[in-house]
């Protein structure tokens, strides 16, 4: 990967990752229709796994699979699964835009959390973008807000808990392959996933669909966990967490192409000011290097 300019590997990590999960949720979603949300949890694990542990292999990372029990990656993923577990209930329980809004505060957590845990300078400058984006994100996700309850304080926890997740992973040793802690992340979530489905819901029995939904489910989300963990490796805090609102991007792209949902003026108005301050972060992170290579 170090073909790709340095300044745009994080970001792009993070595009990447985003579109990733969007697939992932889009097929998972597909699949809820008539199976319970814990059992579509548990059946995308075992598909992640079923995908995963051989790729582990094929890239040579066989010798290093002890590495998923390793302290620091479990504390990670157990965060991971504490996230998912308040999300699937919310979003169950939530419309989807008020879910998705309320999870656009993840990158500001994270940007505070790295300049108290790291020392990590923002800025005025890109606090301001930072601000726009989000901004963007409700424009695009169009909250009504209908009904706050237990239910909005779950989807608020799963965004804290989204972003302790990720500082988290900032203390990953970096011999620690990014692909072992992806399928860290999915053996964590399968084994949560299956002691609250036997805790709370009835077995159903899937259909040939669910399990090509879930199957392809599982693929996507392994390339999810890899790229969002690589994005906080490879790039500054400040440049890669406002790309995380390009999954409203992907959401509405989703909308259009799967579900037939087209965006109206707002929304579009909201992807470009989504763009337009993400490209100027990159631009500006890009003007510092040159300048800290000249001096």
């Amino acid at each position: 990967m170090h073909f790709i300019p340095a300044p745009i590997r994080g970001p792009l990590f993070m595009i990447v990752s985003t579109g990733s999960y969007l697939v992932n949720d889009t097929m998972m979603k597909l699949a809820t229709a008539g199976l319970p949300s814990y059992e579509v949890l548990f059946l995308r694990g075992v598909a992640a796994a079923l995908w995963g542990f051989p790729l582990l292999f094929l890239l040579g990372y066989g010798k290093q699979i002890p590495l998923i029990f390793d302290g620091r990656v479990l504390r990670r993923n157990l965060l991971e699964l504490a996230a998912i577990l308040c999300y699937v209930v919310a979003l169950a329980n939530m419309q989807i835009a008020d879910s998705t809004a309320l999870g656009q505060i993840t990158p500001l957590l994270m940007l505070v959390g790295s300049s108290i845990l790291f020392g990590e300078r923002i800025g005025g400058q890109r606090m301001a973008l930072i601000g726009l984006g989000f901004i963007g994100a409700l424009m695009v996700a169009q909250p009504t807000m209908q009904g706050i309850s237990v239910y909005a304080l779950l989807a608020l926890g799963n965004a804290a808990l989204s972003a302790a997740r990720d500082l988290a992973g900032r203390r990953v040793a970096a011999e620690v392959p990014g692909m072992i802690v992806a399928i860290s992340a999915v053996v964590v979530v399968l084994i949560g996933a299956g002691a609250a489905h036997l805790a709370s819901e009835r077995w159903v029995m899937p259909e040939a669909r669910h399990l090509l939904l879930l199957a392809g489910a599982g693929l996507f989300l392994i390339f999810g966990h890899f790229f969002i963990f690589m994005a906080y490796r490879v790039g500054p805090t400040s440049a890669v967490a406002p790309f995380y609102y390009c999954f409203t991007v992907w959401a509405v792209i989703s909308g259009l192409l799967v579900f037939g949902q087209f965006p109206n003026t707002l929304a579009v108005c909201g992807i470009l000011l989504v763009v337009a301050s993400g490209l100027t972060i990159v631009s500006l992170d890009q003007r510092k290097r040159r300048l800290t290579v000249v001096a």
